[in-house]
C-alpha cells in the first residue's frame, strides 16, 4: 500500500493495457484514506520505462490547492509514483491466449 504525507493511499480502481503501436496506457483512481476527494492519474509509456502522467479529479472536484499538493508529491516522491505505476501494471489486461494484449 502506498503512502502520501503519512496518509495511506486507498486504490479505488486501476487498469493498464499495452499494444505495440501505442505502448502502455493505464490509470489509477485513488484517494487518501482520510480524504473525501478522489483522484485519477492517467499513465502513458511507449516502452514501459519512462512514464508520463496526467492528474485529475475523478467525480467531484476538490480545491486547486489539493490537486497541486498531490501533483507536487507525485513529482517529489519516486516511491509513491512507482507504487501507482506498479498498481496499474499489476492489473494489465491479458488477451485470451494468455499473452499481454498486442504482443
Amino acid at each position: 500500500m502506498g503512502e502520501m504525507d503519512g496518509q495511506t493511499i486507498q486504490v479505488l480502481n486501476a487498469s493498464m493495457i499495452h499494444d505495440a503501436e501505442n505502448g502502455y496506457i493505464g490509470k489509477v483512481e485513488f484517494k487518501l484514506a482520510e480524504g473525501k476527494t478522489a483522484y485519477e492519474v492517467a499513465l502513458f509509456s511507449k516502452k514501459g520505462k519512462e512514464w508520463m502522467y496526467s492528474l485529475n479529479f475523478t467525480a467531484e472536484s476538490g480545491t486547486e490547492e489539493e490537486i497541486v499538493a498531490i501533483e507536487q508529491q507525485l513529482e517529489e516522491d519516486d516511491d509513491l509514483f512507482d507504487f501507482l505505476v506498479d498498481t496499474a501494471l499489476s492489473r494489465m489486461e491479458q488477451d485470451p491466449s494468455g499473452g499481454v494484449e498486442g504482443e
